[in-house]
């Protein structure tokens, strides 16, 4: 099918009709999730009990307990037309995965059962020899395990009309015990920050007894049309155009941004929301956002771990719905150049199991206290890691968005906004006067509410251009990449946060143990985390020139490149913070690292190597038979007796065009040679930055001959979607 013809199938299509379960959503949510409360109806009440026990306080499920909880979802999967269950896993590629097995059972006498017990609910055991491992094993090794997750719970995964799979959210770890997933991880650095929370919360509310992270995540994508989708190779294979002129018409006129949800896409949504909402994921807000056929959703916060889950989770519905509508999702971070990439904002928080969100101002002088400790200490964590996050982010596709004025810049900063910034000069300004030593007889308060008619303004503006701002009860963390785990930079924060809180208790403990009231260590310690962090605060225009320079006065790192941010996990003090942790160990950090450049510069390799093809077999032909036409055009004027018409447009055009064509073919050779160069080095950071540093700077003037080749050439020749076709053809 060729553009033009695509193009025209694109044009004439319809929303498809969606039917939902029922109008009310609290009728379906969650319809194909193992909730506790499907638990609890096929188990009886003692075993119940036992097992949201250990699930409620992180205890192992023991086998005799596991039989009951396999024999009750496995009834329930059934019930529900269940044929098949899996272990559902999320390995060093970002991406899930999954392998079926039936829960039929042949009898001897060839009759059969459905049967799924402890031993299959608890461990499987996936071929490991195809996901990465950054060496921690050899290919012929090729066993791995996945384990049960019980605080995930379990869900029905729907394939249209095609069948019903139970899906047991699972670690993924080596032969050796190395873990070789994300979640693995996530849940270790969540045992870490509660162990280190819950003391810290203990100098003001005894009755804490545990502290959970919590995490809403934003998820940006584009839409394109399936047809159109087809027609642009780059898209099928590298997520992104690889070339494309920009349209006359962007986003310059910020008419798209929360403007009326065109129909196919809305046919879309309401699709989508409906099987994400019967699988738990709470989604709650969509909108157009910036760039044209750019959107989002996003979900009612949740506990960290199942939120990750449930992203995870929804990319992979998006993919599979939008199939369904014949459109197709982008999830890379700069599909189309010139326009606002997608972003995955991460919003963190800790709550406790009293109701307190951590991360709250309170209304009294109490939970102020509580609020500030807790406050700084996460502000403390990014200054002293701030390197850490920002190679928590790194990645080939966030590269294209970082600093691109629709994100943030690689600088990691914190921003607080005005109120909070003076109220941290306050406190530090009085406990360093000695006005605060006699805290309990002080009334600390912060007044950040303030109330206009029907308007409650927040303690914080939104400064859209920092990397790590705080935004009334939370930190958003707008770094993360759209088509990121959101897992692992959680994982980081969690980590440092934790590491923070338990250096804060022991900062207090010394100075009670010296002689000071509770409340008074607490307040002097604060001040002096206030003092250690100023450098990591800035409230002003991240994008700015001067930021750039008075971050660097500042000591702060400005590592535009993935390929040289992954070089700071090659820390002493990084290696520490999760060997000590527990989260990782040295060799399973070093191994993601060797995955991360591997999959940096193998992305790229790929995008050089389409580019090459692309433009051998579709741009350089295009041009050459605008070029014959031209010709055509130059001979049939020169051929006509006592003809006036000089044919000196065409000439200029030929002469363009000719010159283009050649500068493309000359760069093919640079680039066919530059990745046989670079591709033998063994190294995978040391290959990760030559790629970067020669094999991109390539790609972009290759794309910058293309690109201008399009303006030129005639619209009819062109073979692929231009960017106004895959951007406003609904």
């Amino acid at each position: 099918m060729s553009r033009i013809s695509s193009l025209h199938t694109a044009s004439h299509r319809h929303p498809i009709d969606v039917v939902r379960p029922s109008e009310k959503i609290s009728d379906f949510f969650a319809s194909h999730v193992f909730t506790l409360e499907k638990m609890r109806s096929y188990l009886n009440q003692d075993v119940y009990e036992k097992v949201a026990h250990s699930i409620d306080n992180g205890l192992k499920i023991d086998r005799e307990l596991a039989d009951h909880v396999a024999a009750a979802m496995k009834s329930w999967a059934i019930n529900m037309g269940a044929t098949h269950h899996t272990h559902w896993f999320q390995p060093l590629t970002g991406a899930t995965a999954e392998k079926h097995d039936t829960f039929f059972m042949k009898t001897e006498t060839f009759k059969g059962i459905e049967n799924f017990n402890a031993n299959q609910l608890v461990q499987g055991e996936p071929d490991g020899s195809s996901f990465p491992s950054g060496g921690l094993r050899d290919t012929h090794e090729a066993r791995g395990y996945t384990a049960w997750d019980p605080t995930s719970p379990a869900f029905i995964m729907e394939i249209g009309d095609y069948g019903k799979t139970l899906c047991v959210p699972t670690v993924f770890i080596s032969y050796t015990g190395h873990s070789m997933d994300y979640k693995g991880p996530l849940l270790k650095s969540l045992e870490y920050l509660e162990k280190a929370a819950v003391p810290v919360c203990h100098l003001f509310d005894k009755n804490v007894t545990k502290v959970i992270p919590t995490l809403g995540w934003e998820q940006e994508y584009f839409l394109v049309d399936s047809a159109l989708f087809l027609e642009r190779p780059d898209l099928q294979l590298c997520g992104r155009t690889l070339f494309g002129s920009a349209p006359a018409k962007g986003q310059q006129l910020s008419d798209h941004y929360f403007g009326s949800i065109p129909e196919r896409v809305y046919a879309f949504m309401l699709d989508l929301e409906t099987e994400a909402l019967q699988l738990g994921i709470p989604l709650s807000t969509r909108h157009n956002e910036v760039a044209p056929g750019q959107y989002e959703f996003a979900p009612i916060y949740n506990d960290l771990n199942l939120a990750v889950d449930q992203n995870q989770l929804l990319m992979d519905l998006m993919e599979r719905v939008a199939k369904r509508h014949l459109l197709r999702v982008l999830l890379h971070e700069k599909p189309f150049a010139g326009l606002n990439g997608s972003g995955k904002h991460n919003n963190w928080s800790m709550r406790t199991d009293t109701g307190i969100n951590l991360l709250k101002p309170g209304k009294t002088p109490k939970t102020n206290l509580m609020f500030l400790t807790f406050f700084v200490c996460t502000i403390k964590a990014v200054n002293e890691y701030d390197n850490l996050l920002r190679a928590s982010i790194a990645s080939a596709a966030n590269d294209h968005r970082l600093g691109g004025h629709e994100a943030p810049p690689a600088i990691i900063s914190v921003f607080i906004g005005k109120t909070l910034t003076q109220v941290l000069d306050e406190v530090a300004e009085k406990v360093k006067k000695g006005s605060m030593d006699e805290y309990d007889s002080q009334d600390l308060k912060l007044n950040i509410h303030n109330l206009i008619p029907d308007v409650l303004i927040d303690n914080t503006d939104r400064n859209r251009t920092s990397p790590f701002a705080f935004t009334g009860n939370k930190f958003e963390i707008r770094a993360v990449g759209s088509s990121a785990n959101c897992g692992w930079p959680m994982t980081v924060m969690n980590t440092i946060v934790g590491k923070i809180l338990n250096q804060f208790k022991t900062d207090v403990d010394d100075l009670v143990t010296k002689g000071d009231k509770k409340d008074s260590a607490i307040l002097r310690v604060i001040k002096n985390y206030i003092s250690d962090s100023k450098r990591i605060c800035f409230e002003g225009d991240n994008y700015s020139d001067e930021w750039k320079a008075e971050a660097l006065s500042r000591g702060l790192k400005n590592v535009t490149s993935s390929a040289y941010a992954f070089d700071f996990y090659d820390d002493v003090e990084v290696e520490s913070l999760f060997e000590e942790s527990g989260v990782l160990s040295i060799a399973e950090l070093k191994a993601r690292v060797e995955v991360w450049n591997t999959i940096f510069y193998q992305k790229t390799e790929i995008e050089a190597k389409l580019m090459n093809e692309l433009i051998a077999t579709y741009i350089i032909p295009a041009g050459i038979k605008y070029l014959n036409e031209l010709l055509e055009n130059i001979r049939g004027l020169e051929n006509i007796s006592e003809s006036k018409i000089a044919p000196t447009a065409q000439r200029y055009i030929v002469a363009e065009v000719a010159n283009r064509i050649n500068v493309l073919n000359e760069k093919r050779g640079q680039m066919k040679d530059a990745i046989a160069e670079y591709r033998i080095i063994e190294h995978a950071g040391t290959k990760a930055k030559a790629f970067a540093d020669h094999i991109k700077p390539l790609l972009a003037e290759m794309r910058k001959e293309a690109d201008m080749l399009e303006q030129i050439i005639a619209d009819a020749i062109w073979p692929f979607p231009k960017y106004r076709e895959l951007l406003f053809t609904r």
